[in-house]
């Protein structure tokens, strides 16, 4: 459940413009992920985190001409990292740096996202294979 801090945090990502509308509305009610036993984890970071995390370091390039942002908002626990565009769509790194990043669209919207990691948990509660994220 998202405490005062994290709906704070959420509100102020809002109000830079730097993450969809979606993503706000999860940081301001939910908070975040964590899911340290799948695996070697799925993780969903506090909107302080991210918030922190754009503060410290320039946002992630998602698109071919540089022109759109994204930030990182999670990970898998293995270092890929999970990066949210401001038009919602969820890339995943193909490796743990962030210096040229090579990104891997895995969902259209933070919804599908959501689905994707709950049908990874499901599929490792019932045969401990973690699944494609």
């Amino acid at each position: 459940m998202a405490d005062h801090a994290d709906r704070a945090a959420a509100r102020t990502l809002d109000q830079a413009g730097i993450v969809p509308a979606d993503l706000v509305t999860f940081y301001g009610n939910i908070g975040d992920i964590t899911w340290a036993d799948i695996g070697n984890g799925y993780f969903v970071d506090p909107a302080g985190a991210v918030l922190l995390r754009f503060k410290q370091y320039a946002p992630v390039d998602v698109s071919v001409d540089k022109k759109a942002d994204g930030l990182v908002i999670g990970s898998n626990g293995g270092g890929l990292l999970y990066v949210a565009s401001p038009g919602g769509v969820i890339y995943r790194t193909r490796t743990a740096s962030l210096d040229e990043p090579e990104l891997d669209r895995v969902a259209e919207d933070l919804r599908q996202f959501l689905e994707l990691l709950e049908r990874s948990l499901t599929r490792f509660v019932a045969s401990g294979e973690t699944g494609c994220l």
